[in-house]
């Protein structure tokens, strides 16, 4: 028999609730509002008390009301047809809803039950399997999805008959597997996880050995995240750190992208859905939403339900990733998450931390990094989940709680600057406060090695190095003026403004430039690198001035120019020349 409650208390989305049996945390329930019935979330228990988390607005909610405890977790339906899909924190799917809002207790089906999907066994009777192993395929858009043996699943199955290849549709038994005691299992092609349980059908999970192209050369070239890595994109108020997430979700090398809108801008959410449909995926040719799962959470919504959408979406992700797919999750704003987190700590009245965020900050958003990762399955293929979050901190403060908590649970920092937004020098990144710790890694240098050129990242520190000394001298410049500080002092400064502008600058709206591939980095490096080397002999810091604003110049219109194309040789050979008369 289910346990059953009443409402004792209601702060908000807290609810306190009196049970008369056994209750566990994270549990799910329904509370009965005059026929309504809305969802919550067990987070914390103490005697007969227990107190949950309403998805839901509970306006009109009053002591008494009845409860019933369903005995399961917050789970999420994992099965074909999750790509192309929109989703609310609780995987309601968005495109059936009728008005504009859902409405309250309204809980719609995320997986179309009657589409008929074309399947291919992939294993046999007989078959010794376990969980996350492969029973079958669908092609989901023109992506192979794996029918995979339920990760609830524990211990060695054997396969006593699968479906022979033909049209099926998600709730028909595709195999049957029979256990060690001799018990049969019939398995569909849906299977439902809890999203608060990491998904672990994988033999091992080693440190990350590739990195992930995105086209943006601020990341690829200086600071690179690694497939299975983990980064975060922290940066004030109108920085670029949407637009910065959109361009590696365009143009970033995987299988499957994930997004996770949490607790957004309605205004910016609403720019993810008209304009993605319309993308064309610069790596296929085809529609990028055909590979695209968006996890919609706006900030009009209640908070639990934010802290819900960033667990729906790893899940989602853990499912690709199981079938030997490299997955993109992208989390706008884990600050509006972390919120949330605070809202619901503060209604329970625990001990604060630091800015009234859970003590346990750190951890929970640890916990949650630890998530992504490369992963070896069973079978020895490779699989990635690679996460990039980013942070909205207050006023532009990268020392507040959830800024340094991140800093210690991901790899790559991308710092927006607010001074390099004014200056409309995009994407905003810091070259100098940014970095990735996945270039400390000898598996990860010898991939760029082979893949871009050997000594590549130590082409790159030298790069480093030409912006720090240009900021210092454009410091002494800016204190002693033009005419106080020798001439090599200018000379550094426009060496550093070259750097900048060909390399660190990218025009996200542009058709090419937008993406930029590891061929063309390598060369635009090496010869702004060249160009650097140089030793110039100026008479005053006029010419020297002129000098580079022309080379500057004839570089950025090369980056607009497709790679060795006419166009793109002729400014190539305009550089030579410049250099030529220049020396």
């Amino acid at each position: 028999m289910s346990t059953t409650g009443k409402v004792t208390g209601i702060v908000s989305n807290l609810v306190t609730v009196q049970v008369d049996g056994p209750v566990a945390e994270n549990e799910l329930c329904y509370i009965d509002l005059k026929g309504t019935k809305l969802l919550a979330e067990v987070i914390k228990v103490s005697g007969d008390q227990a107190s949950v988390q309403v998805f839901e607005s509970t306006r009109g909610l009053k002591g008494g009301d009845s409860v019933e405890f369903l005995g399961k977790m917050l789970e999420v339906s994992l099965g074909p047809g999750l790509l192309s899909s929109v989703y609310d924190g609780l995987q309601n799917d968005l495109t059936t809803m009728t008005g504009v809002f859902l409405k309250r207790g309204e809980y719609t089906d995320p997986l179309d039950h009657g589409k008929l999907w074309d399947f291919t066994p992939l294993a046999a009777p007989g078959d010794k399997v376990q969980a996350a192993s492969w029973l079958g395929e669908v092609k989901e858009g023109w992506l192979p999805h794996k029918i995979m043996v339920p990760f609830s699943f524990n211990g060695e199955y054997t396969v006593k008959s699968i479906a022979a290849a033909g049209q099926y549709n998600i709730d028909q038994t595709i195999a049957v597997l029979v256990d060690a005691e001799g018990t049969e299992h019939n398995v569909t092609m849906v299977q439902k996880w809890p999203v608060k349980v990491a998904v672990k059908g994988y033999r091992e999970k080693p440190r990350p050995q590739k990195i992930m192209e995105t086209g943006v050369r601020v990341i690829d070239t200086f600071n690179p995240i690694a497939e299975g890595g983990t980064g975060f994109i922290p940066g004030p108020f109108g920085c670029g750190k949407t637009v910065l997430q959109h361009a590696i979700a365009k143009q970033g090398a995987a299988d499957v992208i994930v997004m996770a809108a949490c607790g957004e801008r309605a205004n910016e959410v609403v720019e993810i859905f008209t304009e993605f449909p319309e993308l064309i995926d610069p790596h296929t040719g085809r529609h990028l939403m055909e590979r695209t799962t968006i996890i919609c959470n706006t900030s009009n919504m209640p908070v639990a339900a934010r802290e819900a959408s960033v667990y729906t979406a790893m899940t989602i992700c853990e499912y690709y990733r199981a079938m030997g797919l490299k997955v993109l999750l992208l989390a706008d704003s884990t600050s509006r998450w972390a919120q949330a987190l605070r809202e619901m700590s503060n209604r329970m009245e625990e001990l604060p931390g630091a800015d009234a965020f859970p003590v346990d900050l750190s951890a929970i958003i640890s916990n949650f990094y630890a998530r992504a990762g490369m992963v070896v399955l069973n079978n020895g293929q490779t699989g990635a989940v690679t996460f990039i979050g980013t942070v909205s901190p207050a006023g532009g403060n990268l020392k507040e709680p959830v800024t340094e908590s991140t800093k210690k649970a991901a790899r790559c920092f991308y710092a927006l600057e607010q001074n390099r937004a004014d200056r409309k020098r995009y994407p905003a990144v810091n070259p100098i406060d940014s970095y990735s710790k996945y270039l400390e890694y000898p598996e990860i240098r010898e991939h760029l090695a082979e893949r871009i050129m050997p000594g590549w990242v130590e082409m790159v520190e030298k790069t480093k190095n030409i912006i720090r000394k240009g900021r210092d001298a454009q410091e002494q410049i800016n204190i002693l003026g033009d005419d106080g500080v020798p001439m090599n002092y200018h000379e550094v400064f426009w060496k550093s403004e070259l750097v900048d502008f060909v390399i660190l600058q990218q025009d996200a709206f542009d058709a090419v430039d937008a993406l930029c591939p590891i061929e063309r980095q390598k060369f635009m490096l090496s010869l702004v690198l060249e160009i650097c080397d140089h030793a110039f002999e100026f008479e005053n810091f006029e010419e020297c001035r002129k000098f580079f604003k022309e080379l500057i110049n004839t570089l950025r219109q090369m980056n607009y120019s497709e790679f060795h194309s006419e166009a793109f040789e002729n400014y190539y050979q305009q550089i030579k020349n410049i250099l030529n008369n220049g020396k």
